[in-house]
């Protein structure tokens, strides 16, 4: 794949200044899909709607000098005035690529990734917040009690929960959602397109990526012994299926249907226990 596929629709239209501001006004936009999400192609510059200007500012202030050896990345691309975002919009380069089934790939890439986030400083901008992602995470670590509807879950996130064990893993920056969220080009190169911020241990974002896996990419089981040299691993994994387990329990669109993924993930990891 050379070019994003071309698409009738991206949403919201994409605003003229928003356009002129990265420098592309002359640029015809062309709605996209990339990585699974709708954004707008104008020349070889891709440009997105953000939920959160900070977030995305400080996701583009990493992701430009961010330097990953294998790891190819979506260099964000500034206004006419220097800012990463204008009008809730921001911009990067397109990167050529599919998602593709990978995961062995994936948790590597994400184990570099994270040996250069090390020295990255802890988002403060996330500290307080009370999102999906963070609220879950804290109840994964024990950090914080959560109320969750038995039948999405939470009754698994119970039991799963009294295996627990204290460990001694490093939080740093990790991005906690690179299931579905890197690129492959025809030589089998990741892409990086974002940064997600989360302070959690390195070892429990390769965790994440497994359960993921193993829940909706129809992952073996294998995936799950093969990255058994990672520190912790038993307890990472259970951090990282009681997380998921949480987001799922709270999630407005949650269902048995969607819970089904989980329970396979919930069976092998509980097996290592």
């Amino acid at each position: 794949m050379t070019r994003a596929p071309v698409l009738p629709s991206a949403g919201a239209a994409l605003p003229p200044y928003v356009r002129t501001a990265f420098g592309v006004g002359e640029a015809e936009p062309r709605p996209v899909v990339w990585a699974g999400r709708r954004v707008w192609l104008c020349g070889d510059v891709l440009i997105r709607p953000v939920p959160d200007n900070v977030v995305a500012a400080w996701s583009a202030t990493v992701l430009d000098a961010l330097q990953v050896q294998g790891l190819r990345v979506a260099r964000p691309v500034r206004s006419s005035d220097g800012r990463w975002v204008v009008g809730g919009w921001a911009a990067c380069w397109y990167v050529p690529g599919l998602l593709e089934p990978r995961y062995d790939a994936v948790i590597d890439a994400a184990m570099r990734l994270h040996a250069a986030t090390a020295t990255v400083a802890r988002p403060r901008m996330r500290d307080g917040s009370d999102d999906l992602l963070t609220r879950s995470a804290a109840g994964a670590f024990g950090e914080r009690r959560l109320q969750l509807n038995p039948a999405l879950g939470g009754d698994l996130y119970a039991r799963l929960a009294e295996l627990r064990r204290p460990i001694r893993l490093v939080p740093q920056v990790v991005h906690p959602e690179l299931f579905g969220a890197m690129l492959f080009d025809h030589d089998g190169v990741p892409a990086l397109i974002e940064m997600v911020p989360c302070w959690r241990p390195k070892e429990w974002a390769a965790a994440v990526i497994v359960v993921d896996a193993l829940a909706w990419g129809g992952a073996e089981s294998a995936l799950l012994h093969r990255w058994s040299h990672l520190d912790e691993w038993p307890q990472a994994l259970l951090r990282a299926l009681l997380h998921r387990l949480a987001l799922h329990a709270q999630h407005p669109d949650a269902s048995d249907r969607t819970l089904a993924g989980l329970q396979r993930a919930a069976t092998l990891v509980g097996a290592l226990f």
